[in-house]
């Protein structure tokens, strides 16, 4: 059986781990004996140089007609004065829109290896830590109504935030669907002392809890999860939050993992189709100098693996090989501690093939 791959590089240092990735696609091919076939697009600021948008009708089109899509990051300095719906970001945007991918899961895992690299105190997190956001992607402020207006007392803007039932109810499923294969616990983040929305979203949350005994369901304002991720981020186990607040949260449990260039992500619709990408941006000032890490993007092809092929196995094997090549001490330049030599982009990534083939 054949499975087709949209792999979309994008900009900045996209294109550098997008290809180790593709590297650890090939090996799963080989060990699965999976024909895969992996189609490469422009997306974000490469295509707008090339097409004068940034995502072209064939790059959509060759999304919708794949498996599940391989991402690796857009933007950059490049085309910052655009309008803001030209820019390279609106790609993503679109993306998610169109392929109706609501579901956006964040895993945020702190290896033992790494515990020296996160900012947080040794005592803190000296057993690692294992969490995933469940962000939900295609609602909220990001995509209700916008604009700006002039009043009497100058320019006004607005962004409104919006949340319909079923919209939240198919998120929660997933997240009490997660945290029932893992530790049963569900964290609503929230900020209902203040938001209808969030509201909305606690009651729903309540009342589905018991479709889920075995559930332990709780809810925490998002100000207070901002905190008590920095003060104790091994007591949670899944945190179940809108669009906006998952976003920022996700991207404050990405550096108590050591990196941000550690962290996968998977954006679902409710079936096996997904989009994989790193949750690290473009990085444009170390572009082209084989200095990202490329294990988020290794770690996002794992979860292509297991959400979208079918393949836990493979899965599970590449998420064991980089465990195996971090406890050896191999290192990229944003997780080395002092005295320790940093490898490059790819080196990282034949690190991980390595181990790989030698276990495998």
């Amino acid at each position: 059986m054949t499975h087709k791959i949209a792999v979309l590089p994008g900009d900045g240092v996209g294109p550098e781990v997008v290809a180790q990735a593709v590297k650890i696609l090939r090996w799963a091919e080989k060990m699965t004996g999976k024909q895969l076939l992996l189609t490469e697009y422009v997306a974000g600021g490469a295509a707008i140089d090339r097409t004068g948008t940034c995502l072209p009708e064939e790059t959509l089109r060759g999304c919708i007609d794949s498996d599940c899509v391989l991402f690796g990051s857009v933007g950059g300095p490049k085309w910052d004065a655009l309008p803001g719906r030209q820019r390279p970001e609106q790609a993503v945007l679109k993306l998610r829109k169109e392929l109706k991918l609501y579901a956006n899961l964040r895993p945020a895992i702190l290896y033992p290896e790494l515990t020296g690299s996160s900012p947080l105190k040794q005592e803190i997190v000296q057993n690692g830590f294992d969490l995933l956001i469940v962000r939900e992607l295609t609602g909220g402020i990001y995509f209700g109504e916008k604009g700006t207006e002039e009043t009497a007392e100058g320019m006004r803007a607005y962004d409104v935030e919006q949340y319909s039932e079923a919209e939240i109810r198919r998120i929660a499923r997933v997240a009490f669907e997660a945290a029932a294969g893992r530790r049963g616990q569900l964290t609503g983040v929230d900020k209902a002392n203040v938001l209808e929305t969030s509201r909305l979203f606690r009651r729903i949350v309540d009342q589905m809890a018991e479709d889920y005994p075995r559930v332990a369901v709780r809810h925490m304002y998002v100000d207070n999860a901002a905190m008590q991720l920095v003060r104790d981020p091994g007591q949670f186990d899944v945190l179940l939050t809108s669009n906006l607040f998952g976003d920022i949260l996700s991207d404050e449990a990405s550096v108590l993992t050591g990196s941000i260039g550690m962290l996968p992500s998977a954006s679902m619709g409710g079936g096996t189709f997904g989009l994989f990408e790193p949750i690290h941006g473009s990085a444009p000032d170390i572009a082209g100098q084989d200095a990202a890490n490329p294990l988020g993007s290794i770690l996002s092809a794992a979860m292509l693996l297991r959400f979208s092929l079918g393949s836990a196995r493979a899965a599970d094997a590449v998420e064991e090989a980089v465990r195996q090549v971090l406890s050896r001490g191999c290192r990229t330049a944003d997780m080395a501690e002092r005295g320790v030599v940093a490898v490059g982009t790819e080196e990282m990534g034949d690190r991980v093939l390595r181990a790989l083939e030698a276990s495998h």
